[in-house]
């Protein structure tokens, strides 16, 4: 924009940021740190409106009244497409922290603050103070990178009272009655192979470690891509329009959806077909299907195999 506004001297330039994930507080500190360092001419020469999805705006310069009620009447009150649905902000700190579960899991190397931040999508504060949370339990090398000291067994319980908020999951059961097997959904899904959308749960842990001692699949678990506050779920009807959410945790669901709410999928690849949740989205499925000697043991074969089974 200063650059644009530097070459045309007789044109504004303006900005609008729409549902942004950082703060008002924090954008208008990253503006008053821009006027400190760009020529006066062009600050008075650029502008920054903030929509927020229930319509409010706040601008930064000289954004007039009718433009600023154009924007919020464009940018907010959106309804969500068909197949849509609206999610809540990110919890980064259950992020964070399942990001460095995921590196323990896979034996990476330590990981930096800048890694975590990109595979996050929020900004180094939100890391930092998500990483103070984690106290003892990270470990900090002389040049800064970071790493789990031991599975956080306690930090790690904390979090699973809060997954099922934080992956916004929801719950399908059949209302046809004559249900389709997990399995069969499974063989559809693969066939349909929607975007952004991988297999998790059981069948992902045993992709994982397939001596898991595990008997049938009592439910198809998957993990869709969702960094922002919509996520399309449209494949659910095409897999079987039988299929109706749920908010009945004594209802037998067939197809439990969790969204993934980092930037980067972190799925893993395997052939043509669909792609497989990364083994800490599974360890959460496991979790929360009450698998819990399963979860366990998953752990176990994760590192006693090392990085080779991925």
């Amino acid at each position: 924009m200063a650059e644009a506004a530097r070459r045309n001297p007789g044109a504004r330039q303006l900005l609008c940021l729409v549902s942004p994930r950082m703060t008002e507080e924090r954008i208008g500190e990253e503006w008053r740190l821009m006027g400190r360092v760009l020529r006066p001419e062009v600050v008075r020469r650029l502008s920054l409106h903030v929509v927020h999805e229930d319509g409010r705006g706040r601008s930064f310069g000289d954004v007039p009244d009718s433009i600023a009620a154009d924007l919020c009447r464009a940018g907010g009150r959106r309804e969500p497409g068909a197949g849509a649905v609206r999610l809540p902000a990110p919890d980064y700190s259950f992020t964070i922290l399942k990001l460095f579960v995921y590196a323990w899991l896979t034996h990476r190397e330590p990981v930096t603050a800048r890694w975590l931040g990109d595979v996050a999508g929020c900004s180094y504060p939100t890391v930092a103070s998500a990483t103070r949370r984690l106290g003892r339990a990270i470990s900090r090398r002389q040049d800064r990178r970071l790493e789990l000291r031991e599975f956080p067994r306690q930090e790690w319980s904390r979090a699973l009272t809060l997954a099922e908020d934080a992956r916004s999951t929801m719950r399908f059961a059949d209302r046809a009655g004559q249900p389709r097997a997990a399995a069969s959904l499974a063989e559809r899904l693969q066939r349909l192979r929607p975007a952004g959308v991988a297999i998790g749960g059981v069948l992902g842990a045993r992709r994982y470690d397939p001596e898991l001692d595990l008997m049938g699949l009592p439910r198809l678990d998957v993990s869709v891509l969702a960094p922002g506050r919509e996520a399309d779920i449209a494949f659910v009807r095409r897999l079987d329009p039988a299929l109706e959410a749920t908010s009945d945790p004594a209802e037998p669901a067939r197809l439990v959806v969790h969204f993934v709410r980092h930037r980067e999928p972190l799925f893993e690849a395997d052939g043509g077909g669909l792609p497989w949740a990364d083994p800490a989205e599974c360890l959460l499925d496991l979790h929360e299907a009450r698998l819990e000697s399963q979860a366990a043991e998953f752990v176990q074969a994760m590192r006693a195999r090392g990085p080779e089974v991925l």
